[in-house]
């Protein structure tokens, strides 16, 4: 396996403060890598020091096999894209994304070269002569891209391009983003606290919290099969419901209710007994006839219900605990209806109480 970036032992301390904590990570070649997490867990301080733009307490950085722990930004052969468009309001898009070549004293030729195949790689051809005054926010987005494009680099850093767009900007820019990987085929590291983005873009997502990776693996795995309780419900819109209880003997019981754990697959042979948590997605709980099929059937009391158009999320209380249903968004259903509902042990996840990692 050939790895693009490798970061070992990294530790990031401002004062007294640990902002980065003994963190290993390798990033494969051609890899787009998401760094995931709420504010303050890390992420965009990680990829400053991959920049070169914080300076390290401990540990080593490795791009493309050389250590470039203390090596300037200029000589990481990194492109990178931030928040702001950070554009030179003076100058055309053309300026902008020819500026730093021209300060590289690259040839004439070689300019105009970089600068064409980005602006047709990213659609921007018929804006080279505007200035940035007169663009929107998506086409500025796209100029700033270009920006790290034109250097010709081999990894990519984005810290959050797309949050001061709006919705449909976002959306349409993701789609972007990701047909643009497909196409360099360049190693991307991409930080943003939308779980959207991340599962959409992501090969791998790292979900931080603390300035430690809490879990590093496919949007997939993540999803489906989360490490421990902090991964479980930062994935997921509407979040898992949790139900606390005790695990024995196969079975997962809450009140005087019993779920037997068929199918369900551990990560070890043997669990011993113990406090847990079991988490089910709104979405992996079924209603109708699939309930009726259903390995574990439940009645549940709905109190709430909020038509989404494609989907329906209902609020109900399942033996008294809240619990949220996603449903088809022609469903019919009214807050006081008693709804039965299926729930496969298989799709569930559960987690010690005392450690919060997954059994």
């Amino acid at each position: 396996m050939t790895y693009s970036v490798q970061i070992k032992q990294l530790d990031l301390a401002f004062g007294a403060v640990k902002v980065l904590q003994n963190l290993d990570l390798d990033v494969h070649e051609g890899e787009f890598l998401v760094l995931l997490g709420s504010s303050g867990c890390g992420k965009s301080t990680l990829l400053n020091c991959i920049a070169g733009l914080l300076e390290v307490t401990d540990g080593q950085i490795f791009i493309k096999g050389r250590n470039v722990t203390w090596a300037e930004p200029s000589e990481r052969g990194i492109g990178m894209v931030f928040q702001s468009y950070a554009l030179y309001p003076q100058m055309t898009v053309r300026g902008n994304l020819s500026f730093g070549l021209k300060n590289a004293r690259l040839p004439k030729a070689e300019i105009e070269k970089r600068v064409n195949r980005a602006a047709d790689i990213l659609q921007i051809q018929p804006l080279l002569d505007r200035k940035p005054g007169a663009l929107s926010g998506g086409q500025r987005q796209r100029v700033a891209i270009g920006r790290a494009l034109v250097r010709d680099v081999d990894v990519f850093l984005f810290d959050e391009p797309l949050s001061n767009l709006d919705a449909k900007l976002r959306v349409d820019l993701r789609v972007e983003l990701k047909r643009l990987h497909n196409q360099l085929q360049n190693t991307m590291i991409y930080v943003t606290h939308d779980q959207i983005e991340a599962m959409t873009l992501a090969d791998r997502i790292a979900v931080m919290k603390g300035g430690k990776i809490m879990q590093l693996g496919s949007p997939d795995e993540i999803y489906n099969r989360p490490r421990n309780l902090y991964v479980a419900d930062f994935i997921g819109s509407p979040s898992m419901n949790f139900l606390e209880g005790r695990f024995e003997s196969g079975q997962f019981k809450v009140d005087d209710m019993v779920m037997p754990m068929v199918g369900y697959d551990f990560l070890t042979a043997t669990v011993a007994d113990c406090d847990a948590v079991i988490g089910i997605r709104p979405e992996h709980v079924v209603t109708g006839e699939l309930a009726q099929n259903a390995p574990l059937q439940f009645t549940a009391d709905v109190d709430l219900v909020e038509p989404m158009g494609s989907d329906t999320l209902v609020y109900a209380k399942l033996n008294g605990h809240a619990f949220r249903i996603r449903m088809d968004g022609q469903a019919r259903v009214n807050p006081g209806d008693l709804l039965p509902i299926g729930i496969d042990p298989s799709r569930a996840s559960i987690f010690d109480k005392k450690t919060e990692d997954r059994l």
